[in-house]
């Protein structure tokens, strides 16, 4: 009896003793404990790796676009390049063992990359490039104590791309050849030889020859159609989906150029102009000379613009009107008057919202116009991106060939 009461008091004195009970709650919390500071530790990683991820996806997804656009990389090809961008950009020297590295290049490898391919209008492939990416990011030992050794991230991101739009078009210049057109640029045509330097303030005089020799407006007009059609005969170098023609003006509409195919009958009107042009400024004519030739109705004995491409490629042409001057009306059908100057002005207009309504995009150049000049050429353009605004004859150049650059442009984007 005595013995089992012994027995008793000391099972109770243990039961009652919680001396020990810090140790034990110690040794069971701490795997956690560890882990959870690892946990806190690895967010850091965690979304710097997701943000390299996201980086190298945009990149990868913008080369396989472009290669496709430009290179004319297959869809194949393009996802194998997309691939080794990821690759190369993720390589980040894991000291992991063999099983964890294994794991994180098998997520990669394991990265969605998919190509759609969408016809566009003429001849031109649109491409879209759509990348689901996943990686995994290497968590620390006390992570690891609850969890795996790799934690995935994933990134999407998209790229569009376009090959060169060839699609049928006709385009009509008209331009201004004015006297005004005569007058100097900043741009030294020749150091040595001598010219008349024709300005605002001495035009009309008995000037001498001086040196150095100034380009003049004209001879800047010149270099930039150039520059235009290049862009175009690029686009187009079989001659089977452009048609152009030219038409220049001064207080009168000069004989315009038919359309032809290619750009060489109209960029031979264009290089005829004479080096040192005269006469007041009327446009009226000559934009309403390019408006009827680009609608021209079915119920005419003429051949229409679509009758033309639908028998040489099949397609509907997209119209252009490119509309430049450097100066303001100053006359109507070769009477030169302040009334005659704003019924050109309001003529001209009343032709570029007839433009507007048949879907002819119009792009017009103000080529060290002054303010009315501006405001017209301002008011005609299908949009403000239309318009441009040329202080120089480098600006004049650039203008021409964005034109011609936008008429068969390639572009490449990344989207989200």
């Amino acid at each position: 009896m005595k013995l089992a009461t012994e027995k008793q008091g000391v099972l109770s004195r243990l039961i009652k003793d919680r001396r020990g009970n810090f140790g034990m709650m110690t040794a069971l919390l701490l795997p956690v404990l560890l882990g959870a500071g690892g946990i806190s530790i690895d967010l850091t990683q965690i979304m710097m790796t997701k943000s390299r991820l996201q980086d190298a996806a945009d990149s990868a997804a913008l080369a396989a676009a472009s290669a496709l656009a430009n290179d004319k990389y297959t869809e194949a090809d393009a996802k194998l390049l997309a691939m080794q961008f990821l690759k190369t950009q993720m390589q980040d020297g894991s000291d992991l063992d063999d099983e964890a590295a294994k794991e994180k290049l098998e997520l990669l490898s394991n990265s969605e990359i998919d190509i759609q391919q969408i016809a566009t209008v003429g001849t031109g492939k649109q491409f879209v490039v759509q990348i689901n990416a996943q990686y995994g990011v290497d968590l620390n030992p006390l992570t690891r104590l609850l969890v795996k050794d790799v934690s995935t991230v994933n990134a999407s991101t998209s790229a569009k791309s376009a090959t060169e739009s060839k699609n049928a078009l006709s385009m009509f210049l008209v331009l201004d050849r004015s006297g005004s057109m005569s007058f100097i640029t900043n741009d030294i045509a020749s150091s040595t030889q001598k010219c008349k330097n024709w300005t605002e303030k001495n035009w009309g005089s008995n000037i001498s020859e001086t040196k150095p020799c100034y380009t003049r407006k004209i001879g800047a007009l010149k270099l930039a159609v150039a520059n235009l059609v290049t862009q175009l005969n690029t686009a187009d170098p079989n001659k089977e989906l452009v048609r152009t023609a030219a038409v220049s003006y001064n207080d009168k509409m000069q004989t315009e150029t038919t359309f032809a195919w290619g750009t060489d009958a109209a960029l031979a009107y264009v290089n005829a102009l004479p080096t040192q042009p005269e006469g007041g400024t009327d446009s009226h004519a000559a934009f309403g000379k390019a408006y009827e030739k680009l609608t021209i109705s079915d119920t005419s004995n003429e051949k229409t613009e679509e009758e033309y491409h639908k028998e040489k490629n099949g397609q509907v042409p997209t119209k252009y009107i490119v509309f430049m001057t450097d100066g303001e009306n100053t006359a109507y059908n070769g009477s030169s008057n302040d009334s005659n100057s704003k019924k050109s002005d309001k003529e001209t207009k009343a032709y570029c919202d007839l433009a507007r309504t048949a879907k002819i995009e119009v792009y017009t150049v103000a080529f060290m116009a002054p303010k009315r000049g501006q405001e017209l050429l301002q008011y005609c353009s299908t949009t403000t991106s239309h318009y441009y605004e040329a202080k120089d004859m480098a600006q004049l150049v650039a203008a021409f060939k964005t034109i011609g650059e936008r008429a068969a442009g390639a572009y490449a984007r990344l989207t989200h």
